[in-house]
């Protein structure tokens, strides 16, 4: 069974515009399901996974486009870079809006070579593992977040603590939410091996696999907390420059998410750090050890990442409309936190994450301190369990985690 995803409507508006659209994203988290369920009866697909493709592309890259001509599919871009200049040739030749549709796991390496070769004709969207909105079968309703707009999702189901984390267990991957019988540990422990075999190596020379593990493992126990590369770097037995350069492999791969933290000239006492946050948290939990949704939800990370799948939920509301996120959040040396603030119009809208029903005044205290960012602040929310949106003050609403 195949399940609408929200970035359809992005990819076929990208496709009037550009003759070219790459979607990135991790690895099975859809991209080419979405694709080839969208492509024309008259596109070709191929893969770039497949050697002889791959060797074609590499070797004989104006041959390869030849054999397969636009409209096309091509996935797994990252593996033959000489292929974009030829591309732009064909692009520059006159072909039509749409001609080519490029997957790719890589952002590092690939990015660049877009961003050389194709600067001006590609459409590029980010792609990342089921939204909820997705999993309700809710794909083409599915709107950027902001508080106010989404206090109006009354129609979602009322989801209790449970149901949440088990969602947050099981992970956003399609190959673990739409087949119940997947042995989830099995799955998430293949996807590692195959991640480190594949991506990994073809970004970095990793000698010693375990200690990318332990990295792995350290990064993802620190999901929704402030960036400290030292920390991670002691826990895996790795030089800070390590830790660092691998840090960037598990962004361009699309696992992690690095929140910036809000900064003007005249908030000198903000913290600079950035948030890591895991894009998905089966992932995560996995990594940690969790071995149920009930052990992950009474223990010492249940806060953690509840804010990590919140933050992902609303993540995913921008990226897969085709939108870039303009998030940050506010931290400063007073310990005074605002966990994420979505910047759209010239103003600055507050969220806050809590793991509790009925969340008061006194959990949006923080709040107040925008008033000194010189920005107007739209109105606030905090994401909670409560059964149904319910007022906080005026301007601050708290909002159930289904109308994410």
């Amino acid at each position: 069974m195949y399940l609408p995803r929200t970035i359809t409507k992005s990819l076929e508006q990208a496709s009037r515009h550009f003759p070219v659209v790459l979607i990135t994203g991790p690895r099975q988290i859809g991209k080419t399901t979405c694709l080839k369920e969208s492509a024309k009866p008259n596109r070709s697909y191929v893969t770039l996974d497949d050697p002889q493709a791959r060797e074609l592309a590499v070797e004989d890259p104006k041959l390869f486009l030849q054999r397969f001509p636009p409209p096309v599919l091509i996935d797994e871009i990252q593996y033959a870079p000489a292929l974009l200049p030829i591309i732009k040739m064909a692009v520059d030749e006159g072909a039509a809006k749409g001609s080519f549709w490029l997957t790719g796991s890589q952002q590092f390496h690939l990015m660049s070579g877009v961003t050389e070769s194709l600067a001006g004709r590609v459409g590029i969207l980010h792609m990342l593992g089921f939204s909820m909105a997705e999993q309700l079968g809710e794909a083409e309703k599915s709107t950027p977040f902001l508080p106010g707009a989404a206090s109006n999702r009354d129609h979602r189901p009322i989801m209790k603590l449970p149901e949440v984390y088990e969602r947050i267990w099981r992970g956003s991957f399609p190959a673990v939410w739409m087949e119940k019988e997947m042995d989830r540990d099995l799955f998430y422990g293949s996807y590692v091996q195959t991640y480190l075999q594949r991506d990994v190596k073809a970004l970095v020379q990793v000698g010693d696999e375990l200690a990318f593990i332990k990295f792995l493992r350290a990064a993802a126990a620190r999901t929704g907390q402030l960036l400290n590369l030292a920390d991670i770097s002691r826990d895996a037995g790795i030089a800070h420059n390590t830790a660092r350069h691998w840090l960037s492999v598990l962004q361009s791969s699309g696992l992690v998410y690095l929140l910036e933290p809000f900064h003007i000239n005249q908030t000198k006492r903000l913290v600079k750090a950035p948030k890591l946050y895991f894009m998905d948290t089966g992932l995560a939990a996995y990594l940690t050890q969790w071995s149920s949704p009930a052990t992950l939800e009474a223990g010492a990370a249940n806060g953690a990442f509840f804010e990590t799948w919140a933050l992902s939920e609303i993540l995913k509301s921008y990226w897969h409309n085709g939108k870039q996120a303009p998030f940050t959040f506010y931290r400063d040396h007073d310990q005074r936190e605002v966990d994420l603030l979505i910047f759209k119009d010239g103003h600055l809208y507050p969220v806050g994450f809590k793991k509790a029903s009925s969340p008061g005044k006194k959990d949006i205290q923080t709040f107040s301190v925008l008033k000194q960012l010189k920005h107007p602040v739209g109105e606030g929310a905090v994401v909670c369990m409560t059964d149904r949106p319910m007022p906080l003050t005026e301007s601050v609403t708290s909002l159930p985690v289904g109308h994410l």
